[in-house]
């Protein structure tokens, strides 16, 4: 189906389904102006820097999910929580694939996930230190961690869905989520929260908080929040059904966790600002959170090479243990020049630090005298930016005045890997080198490296007359170590009619490769499709002297082109419906390459003096992507009789990424026995087929004095997971399944008590066919959209003041 088709189908759903609906219906009262204004229908900061722009009237696709909207998902993560009510967002919940099951990526659009930019308050959010490289969805990509600023404190969330790099600077090829934060001078909320799965584990509690105060009379405010919480692990592994082996597990025998990580966590933040006098304000903001995150690794077996029996003489399940402190801080002024010119001047300081360790374990080579823990070593980044924007007004005679902006960012990025504790990665055995489970950063892979960037902006936004608005956006942008890229945005609105107008954006975009992608090292032990046995995978970097005999080349940034056209759609009072189709082209795609495996592969490594390593990759520009679908988001809000209101929600998205181009293989893996493609199918899978193509999300609100009760629906399209030849029998397609959340309310007073289900009705994913099940042990896939722990049901007091 073509993009026009898809468009014009989507926009006749959107409009005929919901009058013929409410046809059917006696008319409702009109409710108040108040009442009836929806999220769609307020001023919106992002993707314009003009203050009056709304969702309605933004010339750019955007979404808003207030507070309220995010609490009624049940869940404590902020990315999760996103998911559920975002139809072009994909947070999928991979386990067994080291500090990504701790860490786990999300896309938009079907997009990688580094190729969306995440601000907090209109400022750009510090990405987190971990690099993605087992085989999960956003695979080699070093995003923002989302979950690390607590729900507690955010207000709403906008969600700008169009490239804008030319608004932001690099990495806003698929979108912009921007997290605005509570800041009101008064009241505040207490909750309580407690639950578990259907299966009797993966328990959660969570206790949280916010409260707004005024100092210096009206003068100043502050808004503090705080959050903590507890989660259990949970474990959905089947037994082994494999032939019997010394290296494998008991046939029978459920040995592995396969599920949610355990987690401790607590996180703060504050959001301030202070009147000088009438012309100037003084900021800031921060947030803190800290997290104790337990996965876990590969079983290692009684009789496995992997193991000491007269330590470990039933086996072992080593546990990865990540400690991640996450800290941010923003301080800035801003005000009026004359009458004329409004500035901002900021200082934007952001902060992860990732702590391994590996518990219950033991380096082979030691034997009996190995220990059982070790710290593995750390991953650490840290983001300085100075930012001053200007804007001021001109009256041209057109139906508003031209709204002028330009600035200037200084950036200073740093990533660090910092080695662990000798043991953690001593080759005492050569063949079984380092701690098991995960093996600590040795010296010779660690490193300290930085970068700095600058970048000047200018944007011009204006309504040229009463119906049609354009906005105009250029950024050039200079790394020290990728030199200069300019990028454009050209958007326009036109209202043909109060109630229907038409918006499209054409842009250019780029990201440049981070610093993990640049640098990073380490080896990872990994299960491929089909084969029962652990190979252990080495990542080098693209610049060093192993993946250049593998033919790698230097990296550079990817570059996009992106389009979108779309509707504004009020069909009837209180309706509002929006529907946009977009294409994003991505060229020089920074990506993983596949395992590298073979014995042709291991003589190779060992020619480089590396031993116990039995794959290889890397990252390469080796790839062209080619992204097309449509988004509808519309909303109705229903005034019932007795006070009482019903707010109606429909989200849908349809998302293909296809690989357009893949740079020629190198042709030293067509020579020396390295028969290999450097980007084979299981890749190209992972990318095009590896997340819904569709996504629907449906809700309804129903709100009275003391009563709430809220019902959703999403429905995740179909993933397939691919293998390498020989053996593409073994590709594997996951049905397309439908989650049901539901939860009940009763308000007394400021008081309100709630009990809820997510996935009420305990909807798995298909499971996995047994040659893709590691002998039945894995029975459900880590492409799942929606994870496999099942229904969870939970209880919540909270106290608003």
């Amino acid at each position: 189906m073509t993009r026009l088709s898809l468009l014009s189908v989507a926009i006749a759903a959107s409009l005929a389904s919901p009058l013929a609906a409410f046809a059917q219906t006696a008319a409702p009262a009109a409710p108040a102006a108040q009442a009836d204004k929806s999220d769609l229908d307020k001023v919106v900061v992002t993707g314009t820097r003009t203050s009056t722009r709304t969702v309605v009237t933004s010339q750019s696709p955007i979404d808003i999910v207030s507070a309220e909207t995010l609490k009624a998902t049940g869940t404590s993560e902020l990315a999760t929580a996103l998911s559920r009510v975002l139809p072009s967002l994909n947070f999928p919940r991979p386990a067994l694939t080291d500090g990504t099951s701790a860490i786990r990526p999300a896309q938009l659009r079907g997009l990688a996930p580094d190729q969306v930019l995440v601000l907090v308050n209109g400022k750009r959010r510090h990405t987190s230190s971990l690099l993605n490289i087992n085989g999960s969805v956003g695979r080699g990509s070093a995003p923002v961690d989302l979950n690390t600023i607590p729900m507690s404190a955010i207000d709403h969330v906008e969600v700008l869905r169009d490239g804008a790099s030319a608004q932001y600077g690099s990495d806003a090829i698929a979108g912009v989520v921007n997290v605005i934060l509570k800041g009101a001078d008064h009241g505040g909320s207490l909750s309580y929260s407690q639950g578990k799965t259907a299966e009797g584990d993966g328990e959660r509690v969570e206790v949280a908080g916010d409260a707004g105060f005024k100092f210096a009379g009206e003068r100043g405010s502050v808004h503090l929040s705080a959050q903590v919480n507890r989660q259990e692990h949970t474990n959905r592994a089947g037994p082994y059904q494999g032939a019997p082996s010394p290296a494998q597990a008991a046939v029978g025998q459920t040995a592995f966790i396969f599920g949610e990580p355990s987690v401790r966590a607590h996180a703060i933040s504050v959001n301030s600002s202070f009147k000088i006098n009438d012309k100037i304000e003084l900021y800031g903001w921060g947030t803190a959170s800290n997290r104790n995150i337990t996965s876990y690794a590969f079983f290692r077996a009684p009789g496995s090479a992997n193991n000491v029996p007269a330590v470990y003489p039933l086996g072992y399940v080593p546990e990865i243990n990540n400690i991640s402190k996450d800290n941010s801080a923003v301080l800035g002024a801003r005000g009026t020049l004359g009458n004329d010119w409004d500035w901002d001047l900021s200082y934007n300081y952001g902060y992860n630090h990732l702590d391994f360790y590996t518990r219950h374990t033991l380096n082979v080579g030691l034997g009996t005298a190995s220990p059982t823990q070790f710290y593995d070593g750390a991953l650490e980044t840290t983001q300085n930016v100075v930012n001053l924007d200007l804007r001021k007004q001109f009256n041209i005679g057109a139906a508003s005045p031209l709204s002028v902006a330009f600035g200037a960012e200084s950036r200073y990025d740093k990533w660090n890997q910092s080695p662990g504790e000798y043991l953690s990665y001593a080759a005492i055995n050569p063949n079984r080198p380092g701690a098991q489970g995960f093996g600590g950063f040795a010296p010779s892979v660690s490193g300290h490296y930085h970068r700095r960037s600058y970048a000047v902006y200018a944007d011009a936004e204006t309504d040229i007359t009463s119906k049609f608005s354009a906005d105009a956006a250029v950024r050039y942008e200079h790394f020290s170590d990728f030199g200069s890229k300019t990028s454009g945005k050209l958007s326009a609105r036109y209202a043909f009619t109060p109630n229907f107008a038409l918006r499209g954006t054409v842009s250019t975009g780029f990201r440049a490769p981070s610093l993990a992608q640049q640098y990073f090292q380490t080896v990872s032990t990994n299960f491929l499709a089909g084969n029962p046995n652990p190979f252990e995978i080495r990542t080098f970097p693209a610049s060093s002297a192993t993946a250049k005999a593998f033919g790698a080349e230097p990296l550079k940034p990817e570059t996009s082109k992106s389009a979108s056209l779309g509707v504004v759609a009020q069909p009837l009072h209180g309706l509002f419906v929006t529907v946009d189709a977009y294409q994003v082209n991505v060229k020089d795609r920074i990506v993983l390459s596949s395992n590298l495996t073979g014995n042709g592969v291991i003589a190779l490594l060992q020619s480089q003096g590396i031993f116990g390593v039995t794959g290889g990759r890397y990252f390469t520009n080796a790839v062209d992507t080619r992204s097309r679908g449509v988004d509808l988001v519309s909303s109705y809000r229903w005034r019932l009789d007795g006070g009482s209101t019903l707010d109606l929600t429909a989200g849908y998205n349809y998302s293909s990424t296809k690989i357009t181009h893949i740079a020629p293989n190198p042709a030293v893996l067509q020579s020396a026995g390295l028969n290999l493609q450097r980007i084979d199918r299981t890749e190209i899978g992972r990318i095009e087929e590896g997340f819904p193509r569709n996504k629907i999300t449906l809700s309804g609100l129903w709100k009275a004095r003391n009563w709430e009760a809220s019902l959703s629906g999403t429905r995740y399209g179909s993933v397939t997971s691919r293998v390498v030849p020989p053996t593409t029998t073994i590709d594997q397609t996951y049905s397309a399944k439908w989650i049901a959340d539901a939860a009940v309310s009763y308000k007394l007073g400021g008081w309100k008590f709630t009990v809820g289900a997510d996935n009420l009705f305990n909807t798995y994913p298909d499971e996995n066919a047994f040659v893709n099940s590691t002998s039945g042990q894995f029975p459900y896939s880590s492409l799942s959209p929606f994870g496999f722990s099942g229904r969870y049901v939970y209880g919540k007091v909270g106290f608003s003041w």
